[in-house]
């Protein structure tokens, strides 16, 4: 029964996204919150969805840590779930991304009209420059910049080397980094069809300001947050 709900969730999905692009290409030249407004209501949509067809919701904790001001998210990556996810909860952003997914049929063509920080992962240094670069533009104008830092999808319980982008856009722009952690990957399994019912648990941090610190500090310490914060909702996850 799972795995039909599971089904008819990803025909949602994808019935929704087709019916977006138009919209997408439509208000392309429109300001950049205002698309954001409109187009976010595709991932609210589908955390509805979701809900209703998998019985899998989720909770915030650590709003409060939310500046006012445009910062860098450096987030925990172990699904899909998180990229719906950071739309409802966070303001106006763009992401950084690998190159490819702008050329995935229709999802990635939509993904291309709300201008994400896309690289080439193995350009090394040139990509972070590109990041600084990049994302400081977006920050100036009051617009937040997601990274996920391990650059990929990680199961949970388990971690990757982070990569150094978002902690030197941080530097390099003089803003703070909000660490996020989760445990949406115990229900929403990488490259699994299914997905569990149950209540995802994200964690916002306290921001990390940037003064007097490094690149590598920063990205350190939201590593340490992170981590130490995605181990908590996993046992406590695993405890029911």
């Amino acid at each position: 029964m799972q795995l039909l709900r599971s089904v008819l969730f990803y025909i949602g999905l994808g019935a929704a996204t087709i019916l977006f692009l138009p919209v997408c290409f439509a208000i392309r030249r429109i300001p950049f919150e205002t698309r954001f407004r409109i187009v976010s209501r595709w991932a609210a949509f589908n955390l509805w969805w979701l809900r209703i067809t998998c019985g899998l919701s989720h909770v915030v904790e650590g709003a409060e840590h939310i500046p006012r001001e445009a910062c860098v998210i450096l987030c925990k990556h172990q699904s899909a779930w998180e990229t719906l996810a950071l739309q409802m909860i966070f303001p106006a952003q763009v992401w950084v991304l690998k190159r490819e997914l702008l050329k995935i049929p229709i999802y990635g063509w939509g993904l291309a009209t709300m201008e994400p920080i896309a690289i080439d992962r193995a350009a090394g240094m040139k990509s972070l420059k590109f990041i600084a670069a990049e994302g400081k533009r977006w920050l100036e104008r009051g617009i937040w910049v997601v990274v996920f830092p391990e650059g990929t999808r990680v199961p949970p319980g388990e971690r990757r080397k982070y990569q150094p982008g978002g902690g030197l856009l941080a530097v390099e722009a003089g803003r703070k980094v909000v660490p996020v952690a989760h445990n949406s990957g115990v229900f929403w399994g990488r490259n699994s069809l299914r997905k569990q019912p149950g209540l995802i648990t994200m964690r916002i941090g306290p921001p990390i300001d940037p003064a007097g610190r490094t690149a590598d500090e920063m990205t350190r310490l939201a590593e340490e947050w992170i981590e130490g914060a995605a181990v908590e909702l996993l046992e406590r996850t695993r405890r029911g």
